[in-house]
């Protein structure tokens, strides 16, 4: 199983978010330097819970400062976006990482209403216009030239450059939570990102999945290969011992999941407007223990067939010591139990 570092920095503060974004880059830095398969990025605005806020321009800085590890996002929140300038980015940044991305897209949050406030949109066009932009995409990656007429956007484009570095184009994840999209992308045949839950959740997604896949026709063979392409979040602390793991980790895992609902939650006392209320940041799939509990719950992850864990390591508005001592015990003492 492969292991990547889901970089989802927290700053509480906005006189702190310089300090934040510089400790994101050490972080970063130091999951290349010891091995890390990947490092992931993700996409809020305006909260303080993903600081950099634009995923793209921080994956140029990490493709500048990293040498090995791919680069993933879980997920560019692709509503927001202008399908043409989302088709150049991307396809800068495969060139800039000579081929290293891995693309995760989602329609945008479905939790935050004042992120598509703050880019006047509307909600409710959110899955459409992601839909839209994905076409988009991939005509302008693999077409010399091309029109399209639709709901969202009328284009004439003449051709795309720079083209892909990787051919025909870096390969698409979509997310997934609910049982009815992991059986409609298993239909489809489509490459997966799974949320944070429990391994048996997991195991039971997968499942789905795979019944997807059998219904498209795949051969068994065929079904694990895609299944081993999956990528799974998890939050992780590693400790010294159980009890310092629990004692540490633990609350500060806790304060991060009510500071991500914080101004969701004050927008719905202000104004009562909230999305999704049902489906709110979680305390589900945390990793908290000692090396050998850290290795036992991934080892049963990894029993699943799937390709790789992505991990949040920094637990909100912790220190990057703490951050730090994590990722090193776990690329120490829990990778050579995996391996």
């Amino acid at each position: 199983m492969k292991f990547g570092n889901f970089l989802f920095p927290e700053s509480r503060d906005p006189a702190h978010d310089g300090a934040v974004l510089d400790d994101t880059l050490r972080e970063a830095a130091l999951s290349d330097q010891l091995g890390l398969d990947a490092i992931w990025l993700s996409e809020h605005h305006f909260d303080g819970n993903s600081v950099y806020a634009d995923p793209l321009m921080f994956a140029a800085a990490l493709a500048m400062l990293t040498k090995r590890v791919q680069l993933g996002f879980a997920v560019i929140q692709t509503s927001l976006y202008h399908p043409m300038h989302l088709a150049e980015q991307l396809s800068l940044l495969d060139h800039l990482s000579k081929g290293r991305l891995l693309v995760g897209l989602g329609r945008g949050t479905f939790f935050n209403i004042y992120e598509y406030e703050g880019f006047g949109l509307d909600p409710d066009e959110a899955q459409a216009r992601f839909e839209e932009i994905e076409t988009i995409l991939l005509k302008a990656w693999t077409q010399d030239g091309f029109e399209h007429r639709g709901k969202f956007w009328d284009l004439r484009v003449h051709g795309l450059r720079p083209r892909p570095y990787t051919r025909p184009h870096p390969e698409i994840y979509r997310s997934s939570s609910s049982e009815e999209s992991l059986l409609r992308l298993g239909r489809q045949g489509r490459l997966i990102l799974i949320n944070a839950t429990s391994n048996e959740i997991t195991r039971k997604r997968v499942d789905i999945y795979r019944r997807g896949l059998r219904e498209a026709g795949m051969s068994e063979a065929a079904i694990a290969a895609q299944v081993a392409k999956i990528w799974v979040w998890r939050t992780i602390y590693v400790g010294e011992s159980d009890a310092e793991a629990e004692a540490v980790g633990r609350p500060a895992f806790v304060k991060m999941i009510e500071f991500r609902g914080a101004l969701r939650q004050e927008i719905r006392r202000q104004r009562g407007v909230i999305l999704s209320p049902d489906r709110g940041p979680g305390l589900e799939g945390f990793i908290c223990g000692s090396p050998a509990t850290v290795a036992e719950n991934l080892a049963e992850l990894a029993d699943v067939g799937i390709a790789g864990a992505l991990m949040q390591f920094r637990l909100g508005s912790v220190p990057y010591a703490m951050t730090a001592a994590s990722l090193e015990r776990f690329a120490a003492k829990v990778v050579p139990e995996l391996g």
